[in-house]
């Protein structure tokens, strides 16, 4: 079985209007937000084999405060065709995984995560699939699992959710 770990970027700072959006780090709460889910992801021993990273400057602060907390070096592709490009171009790059990824995490936007994880789903906890239906929060994390490791076959409805958590409900 193979599990994915679909990770909004944290919360990025408004203060420097003059930055592209790509350009956007982090503000403060987003970076305490990324500890407080790397620790979770580490304790409910969820570290992943494979990182896809959007290549703007939030998602990849994300994943550096994320990594910080974890105990395992996974492999990490930092892409620019993974900013803002539509839920089934993030799908099209994870069915192109190799299939000795048992354990992989994507870092991207909204709303391209939330309407990839909501077509991925099949079922899961009613009250976790119910908040993925409303918000994707920022440094939100969706926890999919998925039969086998070919994935290519990683499609609509193929996936169950085993949990769907924000930074507040863990503070």
């Amino acid at each position: 079985m193979a599990t994915l770990l679909l990770l909004r970027h944290a919360k990025s700072a408004w203060g420097q209007p003059e930055l592209q959006d790509h350009d956007r780090p982090l503000d403060e709460r987003g970076e305490r937000a990324a500890l407080v889910m790397g620790e979770y992801i580490r304790q409910r021993r969820r570290e992943p084999d494979m990182v896809l990273c959007s290549s703007a400057r939030r998602a990849r602060q994300t994943w550096g405060r994320v990594q910080d907390r974890l105990t395992t070096e996974p492999q990490v592709a930092v892409e620019s065709g993974l900013y803002l490009c539509g839920w089934p171009a993030l799908l099209e790059r994870l069915q192109r995984l190799d299939r000795s990824v048992s354990r992989a995490m994507l870092v991207a936007h909204n709303p391209d995560l939330q309407d990839l994880a909501l077509s991925l789903v099949a079922e899961g906890p009613a009250d976790d699939l119910a908040a993925l239906s409303r918000k994707f929060p920022t440094a939100g994390l969706a926890v999919l699992t998925y039969e086998g490791t070919d994935w290519t076959r990683l499609e609509r409805g193929s996936a169950n959710l085993e949990r769907f958590v924000a930074p507040k409900q863990l503070v």
